[in-house]
């Protein structure tokens, strides 16, 4: 049935929707980069990984302590950011770039500038290795170093 104006068009999706079990809120939500933060189908199995924080041998996750000291809502975007990775992975830009062998960062916008968090990922576990909120265009070396640094303490605990 075709009605004039595009109105079957827009009564199909909206029963797409429906059918779908969306619901017009959800359906608009979106993060920074146009994805959805609502249920899909493949989420609905849950999370592809498990997200943990990088733990120092004292004991400190330093990703946990940066967060806390960033404003709430920079928290909450970051926190859907990794949520949006945590449950879409394998991803790519703009959300998710590859650093190096093993060694991802996840991209967000927040008041203070562009922030960053270095992760990894094995055996069905995203780990926060570091995070940073970027002054320059160009990741700085110290910041790398630190994640590669961690990274490299995780190799050699998980091969013992």
């Amino acid at each position: 049935m075709v009605l004039a104006g595009g109105c079957a068009q827009k009564k199909s999706a909206g029963l797409a929707r429906g059918l779908l079990g969306w619901s017009r809120k959800r359906w608009r939500q979106r993060t920074n980069y146009g994805t959805l933060r609502g249920v899909t189908e493949d989420q609905a199995a849950g999370p592809v990984l498990r997200v943990v924080f990088y733990r120092t041998e004292a004991g400190n996750e330093p990703v946990r302590l940066w967060l806390k000291s960033l404003e709430r809502a920079d928290r909450k975007t970051l926190g859907e950011d990794v949520k949006t990775a945590q449950y879409g992975w394998p991803l790519g830009m703009p959300l998710i770039r590859k650093l190096g062998p093993g060694l991802w960062e996840v991209r967000s916008h927040i008041t203070g500038g562009i922030a960053r968090v270095m992760f990894t990922v094995g055996e069905g576990t995203m780990v926060l290795l570091h995070g940073f909120v970027k002054k320059t265009q160009k990741t700085p070396p110290s910041e790398l170093r630190i994640a590669r640094r961690r990274l490299a303490v995780l190799r050699e605990e998980a091969s013992e």
